[in-house]
């Protein structure tokens, strides 16, 4: 038996190292047993047992966008959302701050970043893009192994009905190199509940020790496995649930220190465990997928879905049915949850999902036009019930993949192309160039993401030049690191240890009540309160508690209470400063204000000592803050406004302000166009006009769940939790009965506002950008920066009037036309950077273009007429021949171009040069050469030798060119053009 599970134990080695790929025939039944039970009823089965049977906590899948967590494209595993209380800088007064059991079904997307099955999908039976996480978590040490393992146990072989002696097991053997012993406590636990260790398999680091990345909470994970064999010969094994026991830390230096509290983190996949319970080899024969199988098969011109893969799936038809299938699925689940197909990050991805989708369905399914966006309604079917944010977007979703599938397939129809010119002009051994690879891809010019060339190549039996391709994108991440914008720095921060140190010293959370005392003055100004504060704990910069600091060193500083707003909701950090008690004249430079957990950190620059019990005043920089409340109140109109301009059903994806300017991330069909955008600025400004009172109280939670209009975005909220109303009193904005917040800006939110509208001053939206398709950002400033842009605008628009009169007027020569034509670029230039408001920008843009469409039509018009006029006299002053060599004057270089073209047009077996004398020296040049003097004489080499006599420079073709240079003696540069042409001729 040793050495039976030695084997099984490599080859599970080996499948855990790469996700099991299912083969054979997909579907054939793993078993006889009962009838094929459905996805949904799976589900609920695992939630109701957690909640029912163990009192788990159901909370909702969180959204696919990770929410404060730049390191995630997308949220990849049901622990994502609860990443605060595993770091421990969850907010004290949160809900989530009082989990303690809890269980939900998680969207989960791994395409793109650290975990990705991308690559692997449609190539076997099994991968995925888009899956869904059933878990169970376990905070503070509520339970631990024992339990977790018991409640798995229970829920596979008595509620699933998963027969044991199917059921393997494997746990964490150790790390001698770590300095950790096996996990015998889990061993004997497994053993405890009846698994007999010929089903027990041990495993080092690699696959029984999880970590959540370089640093932070991790620890041993025992997995439960499925035999697909069902002991006919060597066990198959599949991984179903993974149990991790997070009971470890892992430092910057690499080393590993005990959490100060131990978490439970359980995570498996329903489609795998869906397979299990039908009796499918294949997650793609569930339920989950063969309505959309079914869907993709009625729909295009392929053969009926038959599991096939590698060789056997012969034009690799099943391999396009498993990635449409997925892809779908991952795009319809994004765009619900806000991220649209775009240019960079998560959007990027979903753009190279959905152009690989649009590949596989219309060339290997031979899909119509427009199929993709017909599979949304099947997907909404299917996962609507779970995930009833599907339902409610289901129009855009089909709306934006059908665009995108209509505005890819040109690209793609070019790109194929392309690659099959390329690859004919290729040699037995030569590899595809990656020159060619780049410029197809998403970024170089058609946009076909790498991974379909390579594939598309593959498909051919064509290598790509790997290392070439390599340097491009070193290349380009050099391009773009000089292009962004700087980073902002992380700051000071209380790591886990830090926390949990504070914690158990009993110290409570910062107050930062003072924040809120403000009051506005008779005279209409804000009067901001000071807050006298005790220093409860100093920090170095390394994150060190310390008990003073010196002169000249910068720290963190925790105090029992703040008037500082840390940073957070979107709105920037306070800054200031704060004194000692009774040592006026000496300031402590505040830079920003964060928050750790319930803490908030100061970041505070120390010029004199500073120790630990120090009684310290804090003043905020108010002008610093009133412009932050005024962009913040500015933020809620906005938000109100647009929803009046686009209707009641637009969301709000983000937003961020500092005193310079706001910015806002909302939810749209189409591009905002200027009429929407004026609208939007209008109802802002009627606001802000009628100068209305600006409302706040802290109310319990509850009482927001069911207000019609309230706004609030995919956060966590504090309860009790502070409700924002502009011109309603909050009671009457939170009764339902009123439909207050459906007339009115209503919002959850924990920022510092204006009592009064009023003191914005006006609100101009300075710019509009897509950053995917379905999300625009929008730029605004207010107050008095916002009136200067509308003055701005506005003396644009009057030059833009007056350069469109004097255009009417017509132009009496080149000269003038010239100069017109210029006016109107620098129009245009003036009018593309000015700081002006949108919606205006877009409206002379589009006046300009015309404008600059007929002043270079003008100018054509009075070149041609100078030019024949010069014709004709030149063709007066030289007799017929082989040559004209001669100097007229021309107010620019494009009109002694069309001279020398209608002397060669009317004379046609004559070659001629034309040298125009201009201001300062300079010397324009054009010539064209007769067809019947080439190839031997050439245009190029004509202007070439004349030009380079002056000194200057030329180019053009065999037959015209053109050129410049500086001279004083012309009869010279006459002289060289002659002997040059005769010397041809």
């Amino acid at each position: 038996m040793a050495v039976s599970v030695a084997a099984a134990a490599g080859r599970l080695r080996r499948a855990i190292r790469r996700t099991p790929q299912w083969r054979g025939p997909s579907r054939r039944a793993l078993s006889s047993e009962a009838p094929p039970t459905q996805a949904a009823a799976v589900r609920d089965a695992f939630l109701s047992f957690f909640r029912d049977r163990h009192g788990h906590r159901l909370v909702p899948s969180a959204s696919v966008r990770p929410r404060g967590d730049p390191s995630l494209l997308f949220v990849n595993a049901g622990m994502n959302q609860f990443k605060p209380i595993f770091l421990g800088t969850v907010d004290p007064r949160s809900e989530m701050a009082g989990f303690r059991r809890v269980a939900n079904s998680q969207k989960c997307v791994r395409a793109g970043g650290r975990h990705s099955d991308l690559e692997d999908v449609g190539r076997d039976l099994s991968h995925h893009t888009f899956f869904e996480m059933l878990g169970n978590w376990a905070f503070r040490g509520v339970y631990f192994k024992e339990e977790a393992c018991s409640m798995a146990w229970e829920l596979l072989t008595q509620v699933y009905g998963i027969p044991e002696d199917r059921l393997w097991v494997s746990y964490f053997g150790g790390d001698p190199k770590a300095g950790l012993g096996p996990d015998l406590e889990s061993r004997d636990i497994w053993l405890k509940l009846g698994v007999p260790a010929s089903r027990m398999l041990s495993f080092g680091p690699q696959e029984n020790f999880w970590e959540m990345g370089d640093t932070g909470p991790c620890g041993p994970c025992t997995e439960i496995h499925y035999d697909l064999a069902g002991g006919v010969g060597a066990p198959q094994l599949v991984e179903l649930w993974n149990l991790v026991f997070m009971q470890h830390n892992r430092e910057k230096d690499g080393s590993l220190q005990p959490l100060p509290q131990r978490h439970v983190d359980t995570g498996m996949g329903l489609e795998r465990l869906l397979a299990v319970l039908q009796g499918r080899r294949s997650t793609y024969d569930t339920d989950l997928f063969s309505p959309l199988l079914n869907a993709i098969h009625q729909g295009c011109g392929a053969p009926p879905y038959s599991g096939r893969v590698g060789a056997a799936d012969e034009g690799h038809t099943d391999t396009a049915y498993r990635v449409v299938a997925d892809h779908i699925r991952t795009l319809s689940i994004c765009i619900a949850d806000g991220v649209s197909p775009g240019m960079s990050g998560a959007p990027l991805v979903l753009r190279r999902l959905l152009r690989r989708a649009v590949r596989f369905s219309t060339e290997l399914l031979r899909a119509p036009p427009g199929f993709l966006g017909s599979l949304v309604p099947v997907v909404v079917e299917t996962l609507g019930g779970a995930y009833p944010e599907l339902q409610r977007n289901s129009a855009q979703i089909a709306s934006l993949v059908s665009e995108d599938e209509a505005a890819f397939l040109a690209s793609l129809q070019q790109g194929r192309r392309i690659i099959e010119r390329t690859v004919r002009r290729l040699g037995p051994s030569d590899v595809f160039p990656a020159e060619v690879a780049w410029s197809l891809s998403l970024s170089g010019n058609l946009g076909l993401p790498l991974d379909l060339v390579k594939l598309m190549l593959e498909e051919k039996g064509v290598q790509l030049d790997s290392a070439g391709l390599e340097r491009l994108a070193q290349e380009e991440a050099q391009h773009r690191a000089q292009q962004a914008e700087p980073v902002q720095e992380q700051g000071l921060r209380l790591d886990v240890h830090a926390l949990g140190a504070l914690q158990r010293q009993g110290v409570p959370p910062t107050d930062d009540s003072p924040k809120y005392n403000y009051s506005l003055r008779p005279s209409g100004g804000y009067e901001f309160g000071t807050c006298e504060a005790q220093v409860l704990q100093l920090y170095t910069e390394d994150g060190t508690a310390v008990a003073s600091v010196g002169e000249g060193q910068r720290c963190g500083l925790l105090l029992d209470k703040t008037n500082f707003y840390a940073e957070q909701g979107g709105q920037a950090s306070d800054r200031g400063y704060l004194v000692r008690v009774g040592l006026q004249d000496v300031l402590f430079p505040v830079a920003r204000a964060q928050v750790c957990g319930g803490f908030i950190l100061h970041e505070v620059a120390a010029p004199e000592c500073l120790k630990v019990g120090d009684q310290v005043q804090l003043h905020v920089d108010e002008a610093w803050r009133l412009s932050c409340m005024e962009k913040h109140t500015a933020v809620h109109l906005l938000n109100w406004a647009l929803r009046q301009a686009l209707g009641p059903g637009t969301e709000q994806r983000g937003s961020h302000l500092n005193p310079e300017w706001l910015r806002f991330d909302v939810a749209t069909q189409a591009p905002l166009t200027p009429e929407q955008l004026r609208a939007v600025e209008g109802t802002v400004q009627k606001a802000v006009g009628q100068d209305e009172a600006v409302y706040m109280e802290e109310v319990a939670l509850a009482r927001t769940a069911h207000v019609p209009g309230l706004r609030s975005l995919d956060e966590v909220y504090p309860d009790p939790v502070r409700v924002v109303s502009v011109g309603v009193p909050v009671a009457q904005a939170l009764n339902p009965a009123s439909q207050a917040a459906l007339q009115t800006s209503v919002e959850l939110c924990c920022g510092t506002h204006l009592l009064r509208t009023g003191a914005i001053g006006d609100l101009v939206i300075i710019g509009e950008r897509q950053l995917a398709k379905g999300t625009t950002r929008l730029l605004a400033i207010t107050g008095e920066q916002a009136q200067q842009a509308r003055e701005v605008g506005q003396s644009l628009a009057q030059e833009v009037e007056a350069a469109a009169a004097r255009l009417s007027q017509g132009s009496r020569d080149v000269v003038e036309a010239q100069r017109l034509s210029k006016e109107m670029g620098r129009l245009i230039d003036a009018v593309d950077t000015a700081v002006m408001p949108q919606w205006q920008r877009r409206e002379l843009q589009a006046t300009l273009k015309a404008l600059r469409r007929r002043a270079n039509t003008a100018v054509r018009k009075l070149e041609m007429g100078q030019a024949a006029q010069k014709t004709q006299e030149l063709l007066q002053q030289h007799s017929e021949g082989p040559l004209i060599v001669d100097t007229v004057y021309a107010e620019s270089l494009s009109v002694l171009v069309k001279v020398v073209r209608q002397l060669c047009k009317q004379a046609p077996s004559t070659s001629v040069l034309l040298l125009s004398p201009q201001p300062l020296g300079q010397v324009l040049c054009a010539c064209q050469v007769a067809q019947s003097a080439t190839p031997a004489f050439t245009a190029e080499a004509w202007a070439l030798a004349v030009c380079s006599h002056m000194g200057g420079k030329a180019w053009g073709s065999r037959v015209v060119a053109q050129g410049t240079g500086s001279t004083a003696d012309l009869d010279a540069a006459l002289s060289t053009a002659r002997a040059y042409a005769l010397n041809k001729l």
